[in-house]
C-alpha cells in the first residue's frame, strides 16, 4: 500500500438518510424532490421523529471531490465528523503497490461519545 497521500480532505462528513416516502409527504415538508436538499436542524429532528430511516449512506461535496481526485489517479483520504452526531464517517482511497485502488469507508455509530457499532466497505476502482 502506498503511504503517500496527495490530498487529505477534512470537513463536514455529510450523511444521506434514506427515508421511504411519497409525493404528499415531500410536499408536506416543502422538500424539493428533484434536487439535493440541505436541511436545518429543526427539519432534521422532525423527519427523524416522524419517519423510520431505511438506510444511511455517505454523501456530500467533500466525499464526492475525494472520489474525483482518486478517479483521476490521485491518492487521498477524507476525514470528518460533525457536531456530537450519532454517526461519524471516514472515507479514503487506498492505492496498493500493484496499482489497484479501492474506495474504503467506515461508518461509526456513537452513543454518549462512544462508538457502539462500526460498518466498513470497500469498492475496487476502475483503472
Amino acid at each position: 500500500m502506498s503511504e503517500k497521500l496527495d490530498v487529505v480532505g477534512i470537513g463536514n462528513a455529510m450523511v444521506d438518510a434514506i427515508i421511504p416516502s411519497n409525493q404528499s409527504e415531500i410536499e408536506k415538508h416543502d422538500i424539493n424532490r428533484d434536487s439535493m436538499n440541505l436541511i436545518d436542524e429543526n427539519l432534521k429532528n422532525n423527519l427523524h421523529e416522524s419517519y423510520s430511516i431505511k438506510e444511511m449512506v455517505g454523501g456530500g461535496s467533500l466525499g464526492n471531490s475525494m472520489f474525483g481526485i482518486t478517479s483521476f489517479g490521485g491518492n487521498g483520504s477524507f476525514i470528518g465528523k460533525i457536531k456530537n452526531d450519532e454517526v461519524g464517517v471516514h472515507h479514503a482511497f487506498v492505492t496498493f503497490d500493484d496499482g489497484n485502488v479501492e474506495a474504503v469507508m467506515a461508518v461509526y455509530r456513537y452513543k454518549d461519545g462512544k462508538i457502539i457499532s462500526l460498518e466498513t466497505g470497500a469498492t475496487p476502482m476502475p483503472k
